[in-house]
């Protein structure tokens, strides 16, 4: 018999991925036709993990270290990203978005954030307030969850 955790699982399992797909083809559409989804998505996860090294970004984005190293020379020769020393250890480089990259993805995260807030202006103020509530403790769990 299934737990009220397996009915709640279930309900994550089916919503999210079509949530995603949703802010995926929208970030998408303004990530500029330059801009492959792979280094688009590079660019995403340099804004949530700064100081991320070669080696983080190759696991995020499921490639190589090799592709992922040709992936990086292009964002930076085009003044997106740029490679920096660890201050922990100076044989460690690290990666983060110039101005210029953090500048392209607020713009995209700006668009899709309308686009959302059209889409969820359909639903009722109610519902909204259950969706924001909801989205926080799930943040709050799995964010925790994260960092163990």
């Amino acid at each position: 018999m299934p737990t009220p955790a397996d009915d709640c699982a279930r309900s994550v399992l089916d919503a999210v991925p079509l949530v995603m797909r949703e802010i995926r083809a929208e970030m998408r559409s303004h990530r500029g036709l330059d801009l492959s989804v792979p280094q688009f998505r590079a660019l995403a996860f340099l804004r949530r993990r700064p100081a991320a090294s070669l080696s983080d970004l190759a696991a995020h984005i499921g490639t190589s270290l090799p592709s992922m190293s040709k992936l990086v020379n292009g964002l930076v020769g085009r003044g997106l990203v740029e490679r920096d020393t660890s201050a922990a250890d100076r044989r460690r480089l690290t990666l983060r978005l110039t101005r210029e990259g953090t500048s392209l993805l607020q713009a995209a995260r700006a668009e899709t954030q309308t686009h959302l807030s059209r889409s969820l202006g359909r639903l009722s103020p109610e519902e909204q307030a259950v969706v924001t509530r909801a989205l926080g403790i799930l943040s709050s769990l799995f964010g925790q969850e994260g960092r163990t």
